[in-house]
């Protein structure tokens, strides 16, 4: 009798298959018309210029090939500029032709992400001239991803989508009720089944590799699943995952919302990140217990867990979705075999080549960019230092919030999450590893334009349903 039960589709980052993405010299053929140079700002939207075919081609041959854009696009909210931004000054952006991808949803269109550079040297950190931007969310998480490599460390990042159509916002109402994973939830012919087919099928079109999909659990909510990636490149498609679930679901009149909680009666949406712990020397996983690499980094994960959440769970919303007792990891920082009210899951744990961690701390809000630079570089920081696992698994039949204060002790249980807004924000402030990972100017920027987000997202003088309604139509 086999005594091998492993289980899961086997990646790693020496047997991923490469990204397809559009070569230029295919644009014409391939009937694209217009190239939509995308970013993300801090606040998580994502932004974009469209250029005609044939000015962007001008545009690649020429010194430095650059769209320039105002420097305050960091600190916009609504209408709204944060306090430590101005109309002075502009960058560069400059395109990364590795990212060129259809967008099988808008007829003639392809995307491309890129990199913010300064148009001329200023005085680095380092006190040597660079053009590089600190407020770049993409070469962030580039720069700690190569730290890793030269640390002997990659990683492989997957993520599932969580979000609900809505037919309206104001009122808001779901475009259909179902039950978790139910059929019903994608009757044939129904509007919200076409929706859900063209958004893989966008997704397949532009290379982007669909694990599957099905109705979650609250009223209108739907889950897609995306393959494993190298960090950048899983954020990069992340970002044209949630551009096509929008622009897909406009074309049916619906809205697509990517709010942490619509129905406080029902689950919430998240964004679980897959993060699998991968040695460069292609060092052996056992079957039943973790590698060096893997206690380590989740050591450190655990350490610093409640300062990201600044991050992760970036507005006020966000707090309504992390309890306990509602599957969306609790509010004790702990980890768990198979145990979704861990904010930090071990699936496959059996299955040493499959295994990895689900980190249930994140919403469809978040910046995935600057959210995954954070994690990898407290998980990079605990690998190096080979920080101690000190809290216990935690499989169950008890959650922590079920266990009584001996008990929780006894598993190295002894911090909470932020529960709030206000406390995430001094959390991130007070850990030296965020500055460590972001810069001292890019924490000052970046809490500047959430609190402006904050407030914007929760005008105390309108009524719940107005900033449901705002919430909705804003992320």
């Amino acid at each position: 009798m086999s005594t091998d039960y492993s289980h899961g589709v086997q990646y790693s980052p020496a047997t991923l298959a490469p990204t397809l993405v559009i070569k230029i010299d295919d644009l014409e053929e391939l009937g694209i018309t217009f190239v939509r140079l995308t970013w993300v700002d801090l606040t998580g939207v994502v932004r974009f210029r469209v250029i005609p075919r044939t000015y962007f081609l001008k545009m690649l041959q020429s010194p430095r090939p650059s769209v320039a854009i105002a420097k305050v696009t960091m600190g916009l909210v609504y209408l709204h500029t944060a306090d430590e931004f101005n109309a002075m000054g502009e960058y560069l952006y400059v395109p990364d032709l590795s990212t060129l991808r259809l967008c099988p949803y808008e007829e003639g269109h392809a995307s491309v992400l890129g990199w913010f550079q300064e148009k001329a040297p200023v005085l680095g950190a380092d006190g040597n001239l660079t053009v590089a931007v600190d407020l770049c969310p993409r070469s962030v998480l580039q720069r700690v991803a190569e730290q890793a490599t030269q640390a002997g460390v990659e990683f492989l990042v997957g993520f599932e989508t969580e979000f609900i159509l809505l037919k309206s916002t104001n009122p808001v109402e779901a475009a259909n009720y179902h039950a978790w994973t139910a059929s019903n939830g994608l009757p044939s012919g129904a509007v919200e089944s076409r929706v859900m087919r063209e958004i893989v099928e966008s997704l397949l079109k532009s290379g982007i590799e669909v694990t599957m999909y099905h109705p979650e659990a609250a009223p209108g909510q739907y889950e897609v699943v995306t393959g494993p990636l190298l960090p950048l490149q899983a954020a990069d498609a992340l970002i044209h995952t949630r551009e096509t679930i929008v622009n897909v679901a406009v074309k049916y009149g619906l809205r697509a919302t990517f709010a942490p909680r619509v129905y406080m009666t029902s689950a919430g949406s998240a964004a679980h990140t897959h993060i699998s712990i991968h040695s460069v020397d292609g060092g052996p996983k056992l079957s039943g217990s973790l590698s060096s690499l893997e206690s380590s980094f989740l050591a450190s994960v655990l350490k610093h867990l409640p300062a990201m959440t600044a991050i992760t769970l970036p507005i006020p919303a966000s707090y309504k979705r992390v309890a306990d007792g509602v599957w969306s990891g609790g509010t004790y920082v702990c980890w768990g075999t198979e145990n979704r009210e861990a904010p930090i899951r071990l699936t496959n744990a059996a299955s040493p080549m499959s295994r990895n961690f689900e980190l249930r701390f994140l919403d469809g809000t978040c910046n995935p960019y600057l959210a995954l630079a954070l994690i990898l570089s407290a998980g990079l920081d605990g690998v190096v230092n080979q920080e101690p696992l000190n809290i216990k698994d935690c499989p169950g039949p008890l959650t922590a919030a079920q266990m009584d204060e001996k008990r929780r002790l006894e598993h190295g249980i002894n911090k909470r999450m932020p529960l709030t807004w206000d406390e995430a924000r001094s959390a991130f402030q007070s850990d030296a590893l965020v500055e460590k990972t972001f810069g001292k100017n890019m924490i000052v920027k970046y809490l500047s334009v959430n609190k402006t987000l904050g407030t914007v997202l929760e005008e105390s003088d309108e009524t719940e349903q107005a900033r449901l309604t705002r919430l909705v139509e804003f992320y």
